[in-house]
């Protein structure tokens, strides 16, 4: 039976509309506007983005380009992103839900969030944030060192199911991330039990790296904009990526293309504290709106090798909810809970 993936098919909502009317623009405020010509929207001064992991990570690459674009713009000031790794994002989501009010700080996140805060029984929850938008879809990829044994998918498939043990694999997720999905979504799909996996999590993208490279993993699944440098250079090998497509950039088949029928996509998004006033949260809802609309975020999309999947606001709240649904009955499903 084909595993799909826990994220699929999202509308794509351009809500240009959003950022002219729900602004607050007052008559002393500068408006600022995309150089694509987006829809106007109120320049944020002051802004803060929070990534819940280390740098090199997906989350700590997607904020630096959400900065650096919302610079490039016009759409913010000069934009500080800071790093509050632990507990695979809770640590940064405990920070969060602890600066309520505080209208001009983001955290950056995604679906290793919704898994860890599952997984770690935070007590910080997303339901308690305030939901601006969710952004990227990204294929998730198979990744062995450049001299590693295993030249092919079928390669390592067949020695991680002689002895699952002595195939470990790593990822930048705690339970229920995307990274810690994956492999076991992969034993399932070809047939190895999901508690058998060895499955050594890592706090952020440039740490399991290291150890890809440092020989101390069989394999490693983590998010392609993680690995495209690597690849290119010849220090890691991508043996497959979970989207359904070739991702452009990757020298490397869909999982589905070489006989394993299976599906997965990761995304990543933009919460802000709770308690914030509506006028604090529309600002940044048309911040963002206006930047999904850019020259710049399209260049970045396409350099990252990112799929566009906007949504904002109350949508995106039901969307995060659907997902916490989504997760815990993935784990139980595996048996992992």
């Amino acid at each position: 039976m084909r595993m799909t993936s826990l994220v699929r098919g999202a509308a794509v909502t351009a809500a240009a509309a959003l950022a002219l009317t729900a602004c607050g623009v007052s008559k002393t405020d500068e408006p600022a506007s995309g150089s694509s010509g987006s829809a106007t929207a109120e320049k944020l001064s002051g802004l803060r983005i929070m990534v819940p992991n280390s740098p090199g990570s997906g989350y700590d690459q997607t904020a630096r380009a959400v900065s650096a674009d919302l610079q490039s713009a016009g759409l913010s000031g000069s934009v500080e992103v800071f790093n509050q790794a632990g507990a695979g994002g809770t640590v940064g989501l405990a920070r969060l839900i602890n600066e309520k009010g505080k209208g001009d700080l983001l955290m950056q996140m995604g679906l290793g969030v919704v898994g860890a805060s599952y997984s770690n029984k935070s007590e910080a929850k997303l339901t308690d944030t305030t939901p601006i938008a969710k952004l990227i879809e990204e294929s998730e990829a198979i990744v062995v060192a450049k001299d590693s044994p295993y030249k092919t998918l079928d390669d390592l498939i067949n020695a991680w199911k002689a002895n699952p043990g002595a195939v470990p694999v790593g990822g930048a997720s705690n339970v229920g991330g995307p990274d810690h999905l994956t492999p076991m979504l992969l034993a399932k799909t070809v047939g190895l039990e999901a508690k058998k996996v060895n499955y050594v999590a890592y706090d952020g993208g440039g740490e399991l790296m290291t150890a890809v490279l440092g020989k101390k993993l069989g394999f490693a699944a983590t998010g392609v904009s993680e690995v495209i440098k690597q690849a290119e250079s010849g220090d890691v090998r991508v043996l497959a990526v979970t989207s359904d497509k070739p991702v452009e950039g990757l020298d490397a088949k869909p999982l589905k293309d070489q006989g394993v029928d299976m599906v997965f996509t990761n995304w990543r998004g933009l919460v802000a504290a709770p308690g914030i006033t509506d006028a604090d949260k529309q600002k940044l809802v048309a911040a963002v709106t206006a930047l999904h609309g850019t020259e710049e975020w399209k260049k970045t999309l396409a350099d990252k090798g990112w799929t566009d999947a906007f949504i904002e606001g109350d949508e995106f709240k039901t969307f995060l909810t659907s997902e916490s649904d989504r997760v815990a009955g993935v784990l139980k499903e595996l048996g992992l809970v």
